[in-house]
């Protein structure tokens, strides 16, 4: 089986992703520590967050994937995200005052917390969240039902997710991308020059005069100073697809800087 890292600690959303590759599970406490493992040979794949459809998108595996580390995604996981509030065998509602959690599953269950009149806090982890509240019986956490299961606690309110399509997507991380399926997609990120104008639109136009689909386009600060981005586009289509292929070579003769994060599986 292979060894797979992946952003714990037990109990946290990542895990269940991870989860469902079947391998050798080894938590790691951060993001960078998950892609170092596979950088240095101590896991195949590293498992990790990198969207989510309420929050949007996670800063620091994309800043991750553009600057620090030359690895590919091999393949995506997209799981539906429900949060509980997650207490200790015996409280009630009107004993909790306090409830921990990770800034985005706070964030995301903004309307109960501010409707139940409890004052939130955050941790580095949902599954931190559920450990730190065990005997505590004006505490409560939020977090997934597997993180309940792990520290003996009850879900006295399941669901508590202000919107029912909250979803979050995780990402493969290995040293080499995924073989061609068919049914596949690919990740680049990109810079353009900066005094030419119509410079974005002239690439995605590359993209339209060839009839290939773009399943996403995200902006992040290329961290050289105000007004200077790089952008993550996500799109269908294999790298070693022929007219793939030709797309790449016509962005690179638009672009100062273009790096290709791999082509994999689209989820199904």
């Amino acid at each position: 089986m292979p060894v797979i890292s992946f952003l714990g600690p037990k109990g946290t959303f990542t895990h269940e992703a991870a989860n469902m590759l079947g391998g050798n599970l080894i938590p790691y406490c951060t993001i960078p520590a998950v892609l170092e493992s596979v950088v240095n040979d101590e896991s195949v794949y590293g498992v990790v967050p990198i969207e989510n459809s309420i929050e949007g998108p996670v800063g620091i595996t994309l800043d991750s994937l553009a600057h620090k580390f030359e690895l590919k995604i091999f393949d995506e996981i997209i799981i539906p995200i429900n949060q509980n509030l997650m207490v200790n065998p015996g409280t009630k509602m009107e004993d909790i005052e306090d409830v921990y959690s990770h800034s985005q599953a706070i964030a995301q269950c903004q309307e109960f917390i501010i409707g139940n009149k409890i004052q939130p806090h955050y941790v580095v982890s949902t599954a931190n969240a559920a450990k730190n509240i065990v005997g505590h019986k004006n505490k409560a956490a939020i977090g997934n039902s597997k993180a309940a299961e792990l520290y003996g606690l009850d879900i006295i309110k399941p669901n508590i997710q202000d919107n029912d399509n909250n979803e979050t997507r995780f990402v493969v991380i290995s040293k080499n991308d995924h073989e061609p399926t068919g049914f596949d997609k690919t990740s680049i990120i990109f810079s353009i020059y900066e005094d030419k104008p119509g410079g974005l639109y002239d690439i995605l136009g590359i993209f339209q005069k060839n009839n290939i689909n773009l399943t996403k386009i995200e902006s992040r600060p290329s961290k050289k100073g105000l007004g200077k981005y790089l952008f993550f586009v996500d799109f269908n289509g294999h790298r070693n697809d022929d007219i793939i292929k030709n797309i790449i070579d016509q962005i690179k003769d638009k672009t100062y800087f273009l790096k290709v994060l791999g082509s994999y599986p689209e989820f199904r």
